[in-house]
């Protein structure tokens, strides 16, 4: 069926609009860029009329860090070595008992103790011995009343012999009862001293001043002649028995200085009493004997390591502020040609005082940062300080001032 007019001005009409869209559309593609490629333009409030223009603040830049710088110094600083060993009495005496088969009445002290010289320990049961100490004193009476007796007989043979009364054979067996009687005086003596010094040994004191390093007396036992009962570190005198090599010991000496590594606070400062006078065949290792002080907290015992002082040798040395520590590495830092931080990894030896011991990545005309090192950041622009500056900068006000004038 043809079409009727009707449809024909429809379809005219589309035509029309199609034509005159297509290129509108075709222009606004062309002269508009996406929003992925065009940024977006910032929406500005139309001025009022006779409003002043609106200015954008300056942002002014922050000023640059002063830091200090240093140059490492080369001084002599004994060199070190480490060393292990064991934290030993100087003397420990043990105290036992001299009799035996008495009861052990009573012990005054416990492992730990702090004694007194002539300070009671322990005492044993004396009963026995007392008794014993009694028959000894009474033989002794007896043979001085014997002796009294050959003395006056020997007296009255004398005043008899010269008249014949007593013949010269008997006045020679007087003096020979009286010098047997005297013989028997001397041996009850001797009796009633030995049982006195077993009824002193019934009381033990302490033979120092000292600490109770063990116990091993029970009361109601009964002891043994000999057997300990206590040990005494005398005097309370620690000493530390460091175990080095034999070379190694050829170069120490007496009053040397130690330092001791406690596991319990502060290292401990010590000094070389004695050096071995031998060498262990096997270990070819060599003791070093170490006084330490008495208020020291280390206990017998323990095993510690410790740095021995030896001789001196040359040290580039900084001050620790100037070093800074993450872990196991050291760093310092420098000022760059851009007056930039920069970072140099360096090795550290021996540490005395505030100073340490650069091994390894600087020498000694490397200027370095000073101090703060923890607060800079690398490539941070930095201002140097000269040295003038720098002691103006540590100085208190009053003090910079006084300096700048």
């Amino acid at each position: 069926m043809l079409p009727t007019f009707k449809t024909r001005r429809r379809f005219k009409g589309a035509t029309i609009a199609i034509a005159l869209v297509l290129p509108l559309a075709l222009a606004l593609c062309v002269t508009s860029p996406s929003n992925a490629q065009t940024p977006a333009t910032p929406v500005v409030a139309p001025k009022a009329a006779g409003a002043a223009p609106v200015v954008a603040p300056k942002v002014t830049p922050a000023p640059a860090r002063s830091v200090s710088l240093v140059t490492p110094k080369i001084e002599m600083w004994p060199d070190q070595m480490e060393a292990a060993g064991n934290i030993m009495p100087w003397q420990e005496t043990r105290v036992g008992t001299e009799i035996g088969g008495l009861r052990l009445l009573s012990v005054q002290v416990n492992a730990g103790d702090v004694v007194k010289k002539g300070q009671v320990l322990a005492r044993l049961n004396p009963v026995t011995v007392e008794t014993e100490l009694d028959a000894a004193n009474a033989q002794l009476m007896e043979a001085q009343a014997a002796l009294a007796q050959a003395e006056a007989t020997l007296e009255r043979g004398k005043r008899l012999a010269p008249s014949g009364g007593v013949s010269q054979q008997e006045l020679t067996l007087y003096e020979t009862q009286k010098q047997t009687a005297a013989a028997r005086v001397n041996a009850a003596r001797a009796q009633v001293k030995t049982q006195q010094l077993r009824l002193d040994s019934a009381t033990l004191v302490a033979p120092d001043d000292g600490v109770i390093s063990s116990r091993s007396a029970v009361e109601g036992a009964i002891v043994q002649a000999g057997s300990e009962l206590f040990r005494l570190i005398r005097q309370g005198r620690l000493e530390w028995r460091a175990e080095v090599k034999g070379e190694v010991l050829l170069k120490l000496r007496v009053g040397q200085k130690v330092t001791v590594n406690s596991p319990l606070g502060p290292d401990v400062e010590g000094h070389v009493r004695q050096v071995s006078p031998t060498i262990d065949l096997t270990t070819r290792n060599g003791l070093v004997y170490v006084d330490l002080p008495l208020d020291t907290n280390l206990k017998a015992g323990l095993k510690v390591t410790g740095t021995l002082a030896l001789s001196k040798r040359k040290a580039l040395v900084l001050p620790a502020t100037a070093v800074l520590h993450e872990g196991a590495v050291a760093r310092v830092f420098k000022v760059n040609a851009e007056s930039k931080v920069e970072a140099i990894e360096v090795k550290v030896g021996r540490v005395q005082d505030d100073y340490e011991e650069i091994t390894a990545g600087i020498d000694a005309h490397t200027q370095v940062i000073a101090k703060d090192v923890d607060q800079l950041k690398v490539g941070e622009h930095v201002r140097a300080l000269a040295a003038q500056d720098a002691q103006k900068l540590t100085l208190a006000p009053d003090e910079a001032k006084k300096s700048g004038d």
